[in-house]
């Protein structure tokens, strides 16, 4: 599936090539936090078939507590995140975030992980009110 997508500001844009079922979600502690979220929804790609298609984003480098290195990517102007990748074979990946895709609508998660640090009214949102717009 072709996708492209964009920060919130425009400043940096993407394409790329992704498999509909990559989509997965992601409960950590440092998902939570890095995206200001109950979690992180992310479709992976190989980094042969990303690519940026305007502006440069900053980076900042997130070591987890395993000790591996994640490569966080973001727009310096708004904020976006917008993807990660890893190092050494985790670099041939590109997480890609799921609300900067201009085609999210098409993309549902196939998996959940770190659910030992879900939120516990992550999953139990459906007897919330609901409105169309605010």
């Amino acid at each position: 599936m072709d996708i492209d997508g964009a920060c919130q500001c425009g400043q940096v844009m993407y394409v790329a090539k992704v498999q509909a079922q990559d989509v997965t979600i992601c409960h950590c502690n440092d998902c939570q936090r890095l995206t200001g979220a109950a979690y992180r929804v992310t479709v992976t790609a190989s980094r042969e078939n990303f690519r940026l298609t305007s502006g440069h984003p900053t980076l900042y480098v997130k070591t987890a507590a395993n000790g591996r290195r994640r490569m966080q990517y973001f727009c310096s102007n708004c904020g976006s995140p917008i993807y990660t990748s890893g190092e050494h074979e985790d670099a041939n990946q590109v997480g890609i975030r799921l609300g900067t895709i201009t085609q999210r609508q098409d993309l549902r998660p196939r998996a959940q992980f770190w659910c030992s640090s879900e939120l516990s009214w992550a999953q139990d949102i459906r007897s919330l009110p609901r409105y169309s717009g605010d």
